[in-house]
């Protein structure tokens, strides 16, 4: 769509010290709903540089856990537990607080051409999700860096995601 590459706010990203005890608030205090667990923290938690550099992480930065959430009606929750030796107050994905972002986009090309052209940094060029349960053809993301620090994703999911076959529940989706 040329003109308009930004549909609007898919989703907000938030990393957290305890994943479930802030699945917990979320879920008392505003009624959430776990819509998929993309990373669990039964798993072994997995770091690398490709992925440090992908979502401008902090060197070493493992992934204990990550999960979306629906609150409400609108754009979803992804919750992150990351874990590394220097974590401060929110300035990049692997620090605690509200972490990046993310804008649903028709055309990633344009929409990092003009993010580009207004002074902001990307950090990688269109991805595959990381997760599989958001896989699928055409299904995509990268991260920027706002003139003043704030980080942008920028995502893709024009297919079906793999954990649609695992719940009713969807991902809020910008159709206007």
């Amino acid at each position: 769509m040329a003109g308009r590459p930004f549909r609007g706010i898919d989703h907000v990203g938030i990393t957290v010290p305890d994943i479930e005890a802030a699945t917990t608030f979320l879920t008392v205090a505003f009624g959430a709903q776990v819509i998929y667990e993309s990373f669990s923290a039964d798993q072994s938690p997995q770091g690398s540089t490709e992925m440090e550099q992908d979502l401008n992480l902090a060197s070493g930065t493992q992934l204990v856990a990550a999960r979306l959430i629906r609150l409400g009606v609108g754009p979803d929750v992804e919750l992150f537990q990351l874990k590394v030796d220097d974590q401060r107050p929110a300035a990049r994905p692997s620090d605690f607080g509200l972490q990046h972002l993310a804008l649903y986009v028709d055309d990633m090309d344009e929409a990092i051409r003009r993010f580009k052209a207004a002074g902001g940094r990307m950090f990688s060029r269109s991805n595959p999700f990381l997760f599989p349960k958001e896989v699928g053809p055409g299904n995509g993301f990268c991260y920027g860096q706002a003139p003043w620090g704030m980080m942008i994703e920028f995502l893709t999911y024009p297919s079906a995601m793999g954990f649609e076959s695992d719940t009713p529940l969807r991902r809020w989706h910008s159709n206007s």
